[in-house]
């Protein structure tokens, strides 16, 4: 189990980060760790006609010939002979300006984010993470977008909802552009009908797929195991977006104060189903990364990055590069079951921004490289062009097929990461610092407050969610009472 929690602590990191065809564009040259063998695509050479955009940026602030220095653990410039995302292509291409990266390592960016900043000599941009509001903006590393980006623009219309979450203290220093690395449901619908189960995708075609629909396939699949053999209902990380389809979080914000919610009733509903699928054993804690290929279990809870290498590893002819990919599409995507009665689904997920370092004299060109962002997003013929891109098989220097994603299946996911169609969830308590959210060793003493409310019920580490919620309720408190302070 330690090692276990060790591997899941390094993947909610790049969970935060953004991976598979996050936003439709390319934030995505992203090395899935920087232990692991680096992608490469062929012909990753897909036109792009940035004039498409000519009357929506020809009013902006000239920033022709800066540059913007871009503090991360990845590069956003072309890799592994990938071509330039859309949102870069427009960039140089519209605003003639250009992005500099400055390397750091997972480990040690945010020291490096404080040093540069203490010592008067600041980057511009660094990515957004959970961590941003409010412990990033309490720590003064950052500064609001608002006197840079006109968020009454229509390009912004369809993300305003989600933009309002993110306001604090009436500013904005988090502006979405997209919605990022939704956690989904991988599974096989050859295994489902062999099983006499429905389709999942089919289901929430329907708005039929629920808690209970859920929890009665795993039992179903359990059940119908020979003698001798051992199944499982789920594995991978979901907890916390098992809390998050109530549409509910444990802290919420209504513009003035912080407010702990970890008493509410449907995050209790959520909690305890939790459990029950522990008690049943139906949950597998094992590290796979992918959907197990052996037939064992029947859902696999993950982040979209993780849906390349389960297409591979559950592929019958993984070395053939025409037509060898999964047949008839066998592996399928799908959110995280809503709550029954609900109205609607909830998705946990990333929020694809950039955040403007304070002492940054570029707020223009940084703005102007998220309005990039945006307008690749939204644009059809960019979502094209995205699409093209993401489903190149991607391959190690060595040439091995590594991770694939089928055209239904990144159809798919943009349904899924489309806020008309799906009402993200946003928790402030993922902000607010490590006692909340965890440091260091990954264990339940050390990993923060957010992440046990997520996984000490499936992991066993706890047998009940009052006791799991007594635990940790006064800490939330005092945690809030701190920011509320400020």
């Amino acid at each position: 189990m330690k090692k276990l929690t060790r591997v899941l602590a390094a993947l909610m990191a790049l969970t935060m980060m953004g991976t598979l065809a996050a936003c439709g564009s390319s934030d995505d040259s992203k090395a899935e760790s920087s232990a692991a063998e680096s992608h490469y695509k062929e012909n990753d050479e897909v036109a792009v006609d940035a004039s498409l955009v000519d009357d929506m940026v020809k009013n902006d602030p000239d920033i022709k010939g800066q540059t913007i220095y871009w503090l991360a653990d990845y590069d956003i410039n072309p890799v592994n002979n990938q071509d330039r995302s859309v949102a870069l292509t427009l960039f140089e291409d519209k605003y003639g300006a250009k992005v500099e990266y400055v390397s750091c390592t997972s480990d040690t960016k945010f020291d490096t984010l404080a040093s540069r900043i203490l010592g008067g000599d600041p980057v511009d941009m660094f990515p957004y993470e959970w961590d941003a509001v409010p412990n990033g903006v309490t720590k003064d590393q950052y500064q609001p977008l608002d006197d840079y980006l006109d968020l009454s623009d229509d390009i912004w219309s369809d993300m305003s909802d989600v933009i309002n979450m993110f306001e604090y203290q009436g500013k904005h220093y988090v502006v979405p552009y997209c919605l990022s690395d939704p956690l989904l449901i991988t599974y096989s619908r050859s295994l489902c009908e062999e099983n006499g189960l429905d389709d999942p995708y089919e289901l929430y075609k329907k708005d039929k797929w629920d808690w209970d629909t859920f929890m009665d396939m795993m039992k179903t699949f359990v059940s119908n195991a020979s003698n001798g053999e051992t199944r499982y209902g789920i594995n991978g990380w979901f907890g916390q977006a098992m809390v998050q389809s109530t549409g509910q979080a444990f802290v919420t914000y209504d513009g003035t104060k912080f407010s702990n919610n970890i008493n509410n009733s449907a995050i209790e509903e959520a909690e305890n189903t939790m459990e029950e699928i522990m008690k049943l054993g139906m949950y597998d804690p094992t590290w796979y990364g992918y959907l197990p290929d052996d037939g064992s279990t029947l859902f696999f809870g993950m982040a979209d990055w993780a849906l390349g290498t389960s297409n591979v590893k559950n592929d019958p002819n993984p070395e053939i590069n025409d037509d060898g990919f999964v047949e008839e599409g066998d592996l399928m995507i799908v959110p995280f079951p809503k709550q029954p009665g609900s109205d609607e689904y909830y998705l946990n997920c990333n929020f694809g921004a950039k955040m403007l370092v304070k002492g940054s004299d570029k707020g223009d060109a940084v703005a102007a490289y998220i309005k990039c962002e945006r307008l690749a997003a939204m644009i059809d013929d960019y979502q094209d062009a995205a699409k093209e891109k993401a489903i190149i098989p991607q391959k190690t220097a060595a040439g091995k097929l590594k991770s694939y994603v089928t055209e239904e299946q990144y159809d798919a996911l943009q349904d899924y990461k489309d806020p008309g169609k799906i009402t993200p969830v946003f928790d402030f308590g993922y902000g607010m610092g490590s006692r909340m959210y965890g440091d260091g060793e990954y264990t339940y003493e050390t990993r923060g407050v957010m992440n046990n409310l997520t996984s000490a019920l499936l992991n066993g580490e706890k047998d009940s969610w009052a006791v799991l919620r007594d635990e940790w309720a006064s800490v939330i408190d005092e945690v809030i009472d701190g920011y509320n302070s400020k």
